[in-house]
Order: C-alpha cells, then sequence, then structure tokens
C-alpha cells in the first residue's frame, strides 16, 4: 500500500514538472489581448481572448465586443508557434501564428479569425508585444 502511494506522488510531481503555462497581455488604451500558451509534455495548446471597448472619438460609434479563440498548437519555426482553432462545420482553419521573445509574443491573425470575432475586436496584435507575465 505504501509503495502504491509513493508511486502516485511521483507520477504527480513528475506530470506537473512537465506541464507549463505561459501568460502574455497587451493593453492598448481600452484595448485587451490575453495571450496563453500551456505545454503538457510534448503537447502544446493555446487560446487568446479579447476584451476592446472603444477607444477616443475614432471609435466613439462602435460597440465594446470580446471573443476568445483555443486550439491545438505546434511549434512552426525557432520562436514561431501557430494555434489553430477549426471553424464548425468548416473545413477552414483561424491560425494564429505567434512570434515569441524572451519578454512578449507578436500575433498575426489569418484572414478566417474573422469568424470569432466582430467589429473592432481582433486578435493581431499590429506589430505589436503583448507582454509576457513572469
Amino acid at each position: 500500500m505504501k509503495s502504491i502511494f509513493l508511486a502516485l506522488v511521483a507520477f504527480l510531481i513528475s506530470t506537473s514538472a512537465m506541464a507549463a503555462t505561459e501568460h502574455y497581455i497587451r493593453k492598448d488604451g481600452n484595448h485587451v489581448q490575453h495571450l496563453k500558451i500551456t505545454q503538457v509534455g510534448n503537447d502544446l495548446s493555446g487560446s487568446m481572448d479579447v476584451n476592446f471597448e472603444p477607444n477616443g472619438t475614432t471609435e466613439a460609434d462602435r460597440k465594446p465586443c470580446a471573443a476568445e479563440v483555443s486550439g491545438d498548437a505546434k511549434k512552426t519555426g525557432d520562436n514561431e508557434i501557430t494555434i489553430k482553432k477549426q471553424i464548425e462545420g468548416e473545413t477552414k482553419h483561424c491560425a494564429l501564428k505567434v512570434q515569441l521573445t524572451n519578454d512578449g509574443a507578436k500575433v498575426e491573425q489569418s484572414p478566417e479569425c474573422g469568424y470569432f470575432v466582430a467589429g473592432i475586436c481582433h486578435f493581431d496584435s499590429e506589430g505589436k508585444e503583448l507582454t509576457r507575465i513572469k
């Protein structure tokens, strides 16, 4: 009984040691973008959520919006990860190409990601970096 308990504890410790989640955030006025990348063993997944309230007079007549996309992720370069989410009932995918740096990440969205967002919302970081939360 004692050996089973020790084996279970060892398994739990080894599993948690192989899991890691990184968070990135960008706030631009009333626009907030949050990126989460999780690695468990060799499996990667990611999600991104956005919450946009109108910024200044240029967006004063626009409505607030919020959106989220999550899916499997794949390493596609040295410091690049692509997160893909299939559009329900279609063969198309929303793809978020994430360029990682030591301190942050830049996100580019494919045109198909427009299925998940509306109005002023978008997942693309517009060439600006989301800051890594340490």
